[in-house]
């Protein structure tokens, strides 16, 4: 490592404890337990039986539609180290026209967090659907569907009460 990377590291991270200081939003957790433990079960429950790897990319891809830096460092994170690829990491926001990069699996579990996410704009087309019931069974869709609901309200509690990106609460 040179001086110059400790250094950025270093000035980076400072950067990162003053923000987590200067933040004055409540803290969801303290304020609202029962509600944050019901949160928290949600997305265990959800996760149940998933391939972990498509856990980190749908989380990845709703953090990146929703804005929430907060989630997308987490997930980015979570997703290297369990082995995923930086090649596949900086695809995910634009796996459409990288589509060799995932798997027709993913790629349909992408178009749906896509969708759901952004269900406002038009809601979840049939053929978005039809897509995901071709390579997920009933069972699968169901946890696939729970997971995208939970990192939107992950990314809406973050966002909503100034989570710092560079923190992950979870280890403190």
């Amino acid at each position: 490592m040179t001086t110059n990377t400790i250094t950025a590291e270093a000035d980076v991270n400072t950067a990162i404890s003053d923000a987590e200081a200067a933040r004055t939003r409540l803290d969801f957790a303290k304020s609202a337990p029962k509600v944050f433990r019901a949160i928290v079960g949600f997305d265990a429950a959800a996760r149940e039986g998933l391939d972990p790897a498509l856990v980190e990319l749908i989380q990845i891809r709703a953090s990146h539609l929703n804005h929430c830096a907060y989630c997308l460092h987490m997930h980015t994170n979570d997703a290297r180290k369990a082995g995923e690829s930086e090649d596949r990491l900086h695809m995910v926001a634009l796996w459409r026209e990288a589509r060799h990069f995932f798997t027709p699996k993913e790629q349909a579990a992408l178009a749906l967090t896509e969708a759901v996410t952004l269900v406002a704009d038009g809601g979840v087309p049939d053929t978005v659907y039809a897509e995901a019931t071709a390579h997920f069974d009933d069972e699968e869709l169901a946890h696939v569907l729970a997971l995208i609901l939970t990192i939107n309200t992950w990314n809406r509690v973050a966002l909503s009460t100034g989570k710092v990106a560079g923190t992950d609460e979870r280890n403190g």
